[in-house]
């Protein structure tokens, strides 16, 4: 069996490539190959899977959606053309007796049909959580906004349609209420979890301030998100450093450890230079990474993501996928609503709708203390987070699981 993946996105590319390597792990697994509608396929390559026709990096990056003068960016970039020799290459795929899966939204689940092979869909962009959750619809406040459920589902018909034929061998909700709502047409819809869970077990050691750290009393720690686009990431930095001045005045008897979970992508100089700006400072014989102001210690890692989440009680967060990860270990994120492309007031808001009471929109950054204090005397709401955060995301282990439902339905289990 042979099986292209396709995928529209980084992160799409990271959950894809997940399940591509729990398939490796099968018997007779399928020969593999990938092509990345947006961008160039770097985790791919660097994991060994070879990449079938074109792939470029548009202007926009993937985010036309959110800008449509980025649209005419695109198309004027080769979009057009990129996207016809793609549509070749998984015709082409399909001929050979090839079978496909795509990973993200509609654009690779309408190049798997369009193929013509066998295919298995792997949602990643829609939940039902954006309409509803287990009680009931979500109140919107326009007439517009309302209209979004107007189908009876996050999906709309035609990408039900899509999901539903004959040649579509499963689909793969990011999560059970979404699975549950597909379920109510004929789509072979399985609810088996979040490859976004998987993976995040702690690296090696904690990240702390000094070896005395865990002696006395624990820090309150908090990890710092803000985001992977440049020069995006720079601006919402900007705005976390706005917030951690109220949150050292607020706990200013306290000990406080804020880690600075910093994309790969990000350079780190324009962010050391932005906390020295704001009067963090670094202590003699300390390494380029460590800041210190009154009672905090800021580390800032480009390594130890996974164990920045573990360690930490609460997230500022200003990001997408890294927001998601953190809630699903059941903590609280308090997200602030930046200028965007990506991290506006709008995504913020809708992401709010996504993860419930564990992602909490504070519109201002100085009034993150007092929102970090209030949880911190609730510990009924902290718990509520918890298991809130846990049900929306899933458990870890998803990608092992898709795999192996996607041997038996590709004909070999």
């Amino acid at each position: 069996m042979k099986l292209l993946c396709l995928s529209n996105g980084h992160g799409e590319d990271a959950i894809a490539l997940r399940i591509l390597q729990a398939l490796q792990q099968h018997l007779n697994h399928p020969k593999l190959a990938a092509l990345p509608i947006v961008g160039e396929g770097h985790a791919y390559a660097q994991a060994g899977i070879p990449l079938m026709g074109q792939t470029r990096q548009m202007p926009s990056g993937g985010f036309i959606y959110m800008d449509s003068k980025q649209l005419a960016r695109d198309l004027k970039g080769g979009l057009l053309q990129l996207t016809l020799a793609q549509l070749k290459v998984v015709k082409d795929w399909a001929r050979a007796g090839g079978s496909i899966l795509a990973v993200g939204d509609i654009v690779p689940l309408l190049f798997a049909w369009w193929s013509g092979a066998p295919y298995a869909f792997v949602g990643t962009a829609k939940s039902e959580y954006y309409l509803r959750d287990e009680a009931g619809w979500l109140p919107r406040p326009s007439w517009f906004e309302q209209l979004e459920g107007w189908s009876g589902s996050v999906y709309l018909p035609w990408e039900r349609w899509l999901m539903s034929r004959r040649r579509c061998k499963a689909v793969f909700p990011r999560d059970s209420l979404t699975t549950e709502v597909l379920s109510k047409w004929a789509i072979a819809a399985h609810d088996l979890g979040n490859p976004m869970m998987d993976g995040l077990e702690p690296k090696g050691t904690q990240l702390r301030a000094s070896e005395a750290d865990f002696e006395a009393e624990r820090p309150l720690t908090l990890v710092l998100l803000p985001g992977s686009r440049v020069p995006e990431a720079y601006q919402n930095w900007q705005h976390i450093l706005q917030a951690l001045r109220g949150v050292l005045t607020w706990f200013r008897r306290r000990k406080i450890l804020l880690l600075g979970a910093i994309a790969p992508s990000l350079e780190l100089p324009p962010l050391q230079q932005a906390l020295e700006a704001q009067g963090w400072r670094q202590p003699p014989a300390a390494p380029d990474c460590k800041f210190v102001q009154h009672s905090g210690t800021l580390i800032l890692t480009q390594s130890a993501f996974e164990n920045c989440l573990h360690q930490a009680d609460f997230a500022i967060a200003m990001s997408g996928t890294a927001t998601e990860q953190f809630v699903g270990l059941g903590k609280p994120a308090l997200i602030l609503p930046g200028e965007g492309p990506q991290f506006t007031p709008g995504f913020a808001e809708a992401q709010t709708r996504l993860l419930g009471p564990s992602a909490i929109l504070v519109k201002q950054p100085n009034q993150i203390a007092e929102v970090i204090d209030s949880l911190l005397q609730d510990p009924d709401r902290l718990q509520l987070i918890n298991e809130n955060g846990r049900r929306r995301m899933g458990q870890p282990g998803a990608a092992q699981r898709i795999a192996r439902v996607l041997m038996e339905v590709m004909g070999n289990g």
